[in-house]
């Protein structure tokens, strides 16, 4: 795989499922939110719960441009006051803003891939390494306790720009950031459409199927672990 980025000086890294993963097993119901309505939740109908966060996360999608933590700390309270009054849990206001500041500032709610320190830092002695990925402003405070901010060079990151991927505003704004042309560039990502995206720019897309089980399809390059690019 190693030749894949041989002659590649940037690599671009998503964040979610590609550097670390949830301790709850999903990115919005932390711990503590199922600590808190797990109970209930097991009583609803997942088609339900499914709609619920559907509209939680429409709420997310069209109020992403974010300044700071207390701002995403503030989305994300109004985004489980939505699932709570869906799904009738009945959490509280200080529950709601229990759970929001939890889900923007416990770094605890991360769980970091094996070897993904280990090859950041090999890799970054040789290249730039750069993040591209759909998140909130405490992305910095994330990457930091992981131990692995030191060697990330730039971040183009959604809410800076207030669009998702594969928006080629994204990419665009990364490439600018790293002062290269897309062909020198490599991008990993576990979704295949944010890796179409990239492709469409010329970027060299790589998909990671870092979690057991996930294993799509795809027409570009695979690897399950970034361990494979050393």
């Amino acid at each position: 795989m190693h030749e894949l980025i041989a002659d590649k000086p940037v690599i671009f890294l998503d964040v979610g499922n590609t550097i670390d993963r949830p301790a709850s097993g999903d990115w919005m119901f932390t711990d503590l939110f199922y600590g808190l309505a797990g109970e209930q939740l097991k009583q609803r109908d997942p088609e339900e719960v499914r709609k619920a966060r559907r509209a939680a996360a429409d709420f997310l999608l069209k109020n992403h441009l974010v300044r700071n933590e207390e701002e995403e700390a503030a989305q994300f309270r109004q985004y489980y006051r939505i699932v709570s009054d869906r799904l009738r849990l009945g959490l509280t206001e200080d529950e709601l803003a229990a759970v929001a500041r939890d889900r923007t500032y416990n770094m605890d709610n991360y769980v970091i891939y094996p070897d993904v320190r280990r090859v950041m830092e090999t890799l970054s002695r040789t290249r730039r390494l750069g993040i591209i990925s759909d998140t909130w402003p405490s992305i910095e405070n994330q990457l930091r306790t992981l131990g692995v901010l030191q060697y990330v060079s730039f971040m183009t990151c959604s809410y800076m720009l207030g669009v998702f991927k594969p928006d080629r505003r994204i990419f665009l704004d990364a490439l600018e950031k790293c002062g290269h042309a897309a062909r020198e560039t490599v991008f990993i990502d576990d979704a295949p459409q944010n890796l179409a995206g990239a492709a469409r720019l010329g970027i060299t897309p790589i998909l990671i199927a870092a979690d057991p089980g996930y294993d799509p399809e795809t027409p570009f390059a695979k690897i399950h672990s970034l361990s494979e690019l050393l």
